[in-house]
This record gives C-alpha cells, structure tokens and sequence, in this order.
C-alpha cells in the first residue's frame, strides 16, 4: 500500500479523471493481488505494480478506441520540469536561461503540451520525467524494447519542447529564430 498516492497520480496522468483514475487503481490492485504468485521476491515492486497499472490502462484504452476527453486535471501534481534542483539556493544563483523561461510558464501550459502528446510519447515521458524510472524500468513496465523507450522518450520531449517554444514565441518569452 506504499505505493497507493504514486500509483494513484500516475493513473490520474493517464486517465485524466479521478473517477477513471480511481477505477484503474482499483482494477491495478485486484490484478496484483490475483498475480501476487507471479511476483519475484527481491524484483522490483514499484515497477510490478506500475506495469500492471500500464498494461491495464493500455487494455482498457485499446477497448474504448479513446473516449472524448474529459479534463478535470485540478489535483494534477507539480511536473519534473518545475521542481528546483537545490531549493532556493539554486534559483537565487546559478540559474540557467532555461530555467528562467521555464518558471514563466504556468503550470497548465505545460500540463496542456503533455496531454496533447501522443499517447506513447505521453506515458513514456511521464514515466520517465514525472515518475522517475529509468529507460529500462520503462521497458519492463510498458513491454517494448529499451530502443523504443528511449526512441519515444526522445521524439516525447522533442514535441514538448516544440509546443512549449511555440507557446513562449507566442507569449513573447522566447525569440523567433530567424
């Protein structure tokens, strides 16, 4: 149960509502406790579990064909992008220009570039970038090859960084290249 709250955010990621979230979680921990007999003691169970979080989702998803949308991302936590690497020590001294364009982004303009990812490329960086695993904790949790993990986490962050350069150019923080 240590795992609930991370599970449980990273559902409302792919989800994208409490109550489909709720659902996913709950449908996660029935199939771990069915499949407990299946777990290696001394693998890893945060990525277990995420993996039949994954899995459960991307079964469900292939099921519906993507329902319309629903957007209620109200209780969607702080993304990797905004958390200060050193607290404020950092941000007082030696920030780069990145981070300063960054911190000029609202949250939801971020959160928007993520959901209009692609859906690999979407779940692949928030693994990677809000979550924390490694390429290869990916690859077990997703089922692909690593060069896939790492080939989707690439053209993910690329896209992102396009939409979030798209919108800074419209927002005048980032200047037209020329």
């Amino acid at each position: 149960m240590q795992y609930v709250d991370a599970l449980y955010a990273a559902a409302m990621r792919m989800t994208r509502s409490p109550a489909d979230a709720e659902d996913l979680l709950q449908e996660t921990f029935l199939k771990a406790y069915r499949g407990f007999g299946s777990f290696q003691e001394g693998t890893n169970l945060k990525a277990w579990l995420y993996r039949i979080l994954t899995n459960t989702y991307i079964n469900i998803y292939r099921a519906k064909k993507r329902r319309p949308e629903l957007s209620d991302i109200e209780d969607f936590e702080d993304l990797y992008m905004y958390r200060r690497l050193g607290g404020l020590e950092a941000a007082a001294f030696g920030r780069s220009a990145e981070e300063e364009v960054l911190d000029s982004f609202t949250d939801q303009e971020v959160k928007d570039a993520i959901e209009a990812l692609p859906e690999q490329f979407r779940l692949a960086v928030l693994l990677s970038d809000v979550e924390g695993f490694s390429y290869k904790e990916i690859s077990e949790i997703t089922e692909v090859p690593l060069g896939t993990v790492m080939s989707r986490l690439h053209r993910g962050r690329r896209a992102l960084q396009k939409a979030l350069v798209d919108s800074g150019m419209r927002r005048r923080l980032v200047a037209e290249s020329g």
